[in-house]
């Protein structure tokens, strides 16, 4: 990975955590199956514009507001640790879940948050009901500064406006890849998924952040070994 082009990095990386960050079953991919299933691809469609949208703005307050606090040197050893943490936390909570109604929500307090904005606002359109969702799940935002501070203090995403723009984008083509790919999958199939087939979907992206998180430790024990934190 070494060998490729900053901006060119940047934008992978982005992609891929774009895509990963939307797999787990939520309220907005349930919303886009079951509007996709009930009423067509361009309802579902409206809806993952919306998501994406405030997916994006999370992304960039994660990679701009936060961006610096990252490369000082005792912030960045404290966000390398959270990021481990953080990555076991929902690697297992995924992994466990025994239900798709909200697996992605972090604590009841969260959940009140969330009822409490979408209550406020009450979206009527599709598309503001993919960005209210987005926008009321804290955790969103959370896991995009983790994941931020842990792209930064890896040089996967160097300290250039370009690259972190470059990331962002490529975090726009990964969200946005998996929700319309879902809002297509859900409209020709025409019938609610099985809880059974999500709930699998479920403990398959907690297998897939539990090997990051496996990866992450490893990473942080050879820097320790070698006095890099």
């Amino acid at each position: 990975m070494s060998g490729l082009e900053p901006i060119v990095l940047a934008a992978l990386v982005g992609c891929f955590s774009g895509f990963l960050i939307s797999m787990p079953v939520g309220p907005v991919n349930l919303t886009i199956l079951n509007e996709g299933a009930q009423r067509g691809f361009l309802h579902a469609a409206l809806i993952s514009l919306g998501a994406v949208s405030m997916e994006v703005i999370y992304c960039l307050i994660a990679f701009t507001g936060f961006a610096s606090l990252f490369e000082a040197g005792i912030i960045k050893a404290a966000m390398e640790l959270v990021s481990f943490v953080f990555l076991v936390f929902l690697g297992f909570k995924f992994l466990v879940a025994r239900t798709v109604e909200a697996p992605t929500h972090l604590t009841r307090v969260t959940d009140r948050i969330e009822a409490r904005i979408e209550e406020r606002l009450d979206p009527h359109s599709a598309f503001m009901t993919g960005f209210v969702q987005v926008m009321a799940n804290p955790g969103v935002l959370l896991f995009w500064i983790i994941l931020a501070a842990n792209l930064i203090s890896r040089g996967w995403v160097g300290p250039a406006a370009a690259e972190r723009l470059a990331c962002v984008a490529g975090v726009t083509l990964g969200v946005g890849g998996w929700f319309l790919g879902l809002s297509a999958a859900a409209s020709l199939g025409r019938a609610r998924f099985s809880e059974h087939a999500l709930l699998q979907l479920e403990r398959a992206s907690g297998v897939a952040l539990l090997i990051l998180a496996a990866w992450h430790g490893i990473h942080l024990i050879l820097s320790l070994a070698r006095g890099a934190l």
